[in-house]
């Protein structure tokens, strides 16, 4: 007889699981509890951390504003086997801005700070100087996940071999897709369609929490670009260490969406990184900052 396996989960049940991973949990006292995304690696997705505390601050936000920046500090290395706790500061409730603080915690010690403005809808001066680079549309190229794969059948059994192999929610297209397992050294710059892979309800503040989520993939990637090295060949360890991220207009993340990220510096065992989020008729909807540790194995 053919051995039974579970069958793959749809589009639909990879997005109701992340929107999930972004309900959280009262504890009451402007505390919130995070559930636990198990990857195989025994650590807590960054983006993870970053889109939970923001969505902690956003449930003491009044609906008439949403979050226009936020600034994170990854402490420790979070453990995927822990939920997490996030405590909220209302720092300021002005007439157009709100501040709150987020301290995420596992077992009592810290492992995330975060520091989030909200704003009340306004208008004011517009321009926008930055245009969005001419570059295929995603229609045109292949998967991310499709080339992971492939690229996993390549591997040994692992726990990075799992990951490449499971479906995710998010779906990305690269326009310079990376040769994981035969790196070689190239310009620092990648332009990465993505989309959830299945429609969300049109609830701003869920599509903001998304993109933080997002926002937290490629830049490392980038910043080693030019060393010819690879995380899957076991030849770096990489870790963020501080994020920032500024949302500058409204944006559908289950519509396509470019990022554009490059890394300017990297030494001293860190790469810098930034990048810029267009929509596909051209618009900078948001902006990213983040340092990370890239440290080179010997």
């Amino acid at each position: 007889m053919p051995q039974d396996f579970p069958s793959a989960p749809t589009p639909e049940q990879l997005v109701a699981d992340l929107v999930l991973l972004l309900n959280l949990e009262t504890r009451g006292g402007d505390r919130w509890i995070g559930r636990r995304r198990e990857l195989g690696t025994g650590r807590v997705f960054g983006g993870q951390a970053i889109a939970q505390a923001l969505s902690a601050a956003r449930r003491t936000i009044e609906d008439d504003r949403e979050v226009h920046s936020l600034h994170a500090y990854f402490l420790r290395p979070g453990s995927d086997d822990l939920p997490i706790e996030y405590r909220v500061k209302r720092d300021l409730d002005g007439r157009s801005f709100s501040n709150r603080r987020v301290v995420a915690s596992q077992d009592g010690v810290p492992i995330l700070n975060l520091v989030a403005s909200f704003q009340r809808q306004s208008d004011g001066a517009s321009h926008q100087f930055r245009e969005m680079p001419q570059v295929p549309p995603p229609e045109e190229l292949v998967s991310d996940a499709k080339l992971g794969r492939a690229a996993a059948e390549q591997m040994p059994d692992s726990t990075l071999k799992t990951l490449l192999m499971r479906p995710q929610p998010i779906d990305f297209r690269s326009v310079e897709p990376r040769d994981w397992l035969h790196p070689k050294p190239r310009e620092p710059i990648s332009h990465v369609w993505f989309r959830v892979v299945a429609p969300l309800p049109p609830i701003a503040a869920l599509h903001r929490a998304v993109l933080a989520f997002v926002s937290d993939f490629q830049l490392l990637a980038t910043a080693l670009q030019p060393h010819g090295k690879s995380f899957l060949r076991n030849e770096v360890k990489g870790a963020s260490l501080d994020h920032a991220l500024w949302f500058h207009d409204d944006f559908s993340v289950d519509e396509w969406l470019l990022y554009v990220t490059e890394s300017p510096w990297s030494g001293r065992g860190r790469g810098f990184g930034r990048g810029e989020v267009f929509t596909r008729d051209g618009r900078l909807v948001a902006s990213v900052a983040q340092e990370g540790m890239l440290r080179l194995l010997d």
